[in-house]
């Protein structure tokens, strides 16, 4: 009992600590905006950000209210981070297989890997122009190598014993990828493609700034050479809500996860 009191208690002063930390913020913020150490014009006060929000809500921008900048950088978001997923956890799965692959594979990925995606955008340009095609190369290029990594570590250190016994069955080496490394790699899977959700969604944006003519980043830029910067702000606002709600649900999932392989 007391020790969920102290439970209880540690995370009240967690909530209450973190909201003095925010109101604080806003406070510093807000003070700096009203006292003209800074010009309005570039920095406007939180209740400016939000009232400009809630107006792109229902007054079009560039061609399109936020929510339907918003809608298209999702959609392009989803194709490249399910791409980055549908390639990366099998290849990643193979290789932590067989070896041989591995020996082919790595070198090469471990050579592209440490490219930042945003270094992608003049081919993205150069092959897509401002279509689809440009945005989704970039997020599969954040996406694809924490999907491969860490599908490729949960079947390297998958319990021996495991696949010993799948082998003694005579089980096909498909099989084993399928029905042994997948279902116990899979939290490391779910681990994996949290941090690539959070990596293509920047890349997303970055591509937008350049290759795109809809999306939320467009709308960034369109508001910078019109110098409103309530609305690069309000977008700004508008990314990290929708990152973080991503990243809550690929949460959840995790935990889900992790509840049911210590069931």
């Amino acid at each position: 009992m007391a020790t969920a009191q102290t439970t209880a208690l540690t995370r009240f002063q967690t909530l209450f600590l973190g909201t003095i930390g925010i109101l604080l913020f806003l406070g510093i913020w807000s003070g700096l905006s009203l006292s003209g150490l800074v010009p309005k014009q570039f920095l406007p006060t939180p209740f400016e950000i939000l009232s400009k929000f809630v107006q792109l809500l229902s007054t079009p921008f560039a061609g399109g209210t936020l929510q339907e900048h918003l809608l298209s950088s999702v959609l392009r978001f989803a194709y490249g981070f399910f791409l980055g997923a549908a390639i990366g956890i099998p290849l990643g799965l193979m290789i932590g297989w067989y070896r041989l692959l591995d020996e082919i594979v790595s070198p090469i990925f471990d050579a592209l890997r440490f490219i930042a995606p945003i270094a992608w955008v003049p081919f993205a340009a150069l092959w897509f122009g401002t279509g689809i095609g440009g945005p989704i190369l970039i997020i599969f290029a954040g996406a694809f190598p924490p999907c491969l990594i860490n599908a490729y570590r949960g079947a390297r250190f998958v319990n021996r014993s495991l696949i010993e016994a799948a082998q003694m069955l005579g089980t096909s080496n498909t099989r084993i990828i399928t029905e042994v490394l997948l279902p116990a790699s899979t939290a490391s899977i779910v681990a994996g493609l949290r941090v690539s959700a959070g990596l293509g969604w920047q890349s997303l944006i970055g591509a937008e700034l350049i290759v795109a003519s809809t999306g939320v980043g467009f709308m960034m830029v369109q508001a910078q050479l019109n110098i409103s910067t309530s609305i690069v702000m309000s977008a700004m606002l508008a990314i990290g809500l929708v990152g973080l709600c991503i990243d809550i649900i690929l949460r959840w999932v995790e935990a889900a996860v992790r509840r049911r392989g210590l069931a």
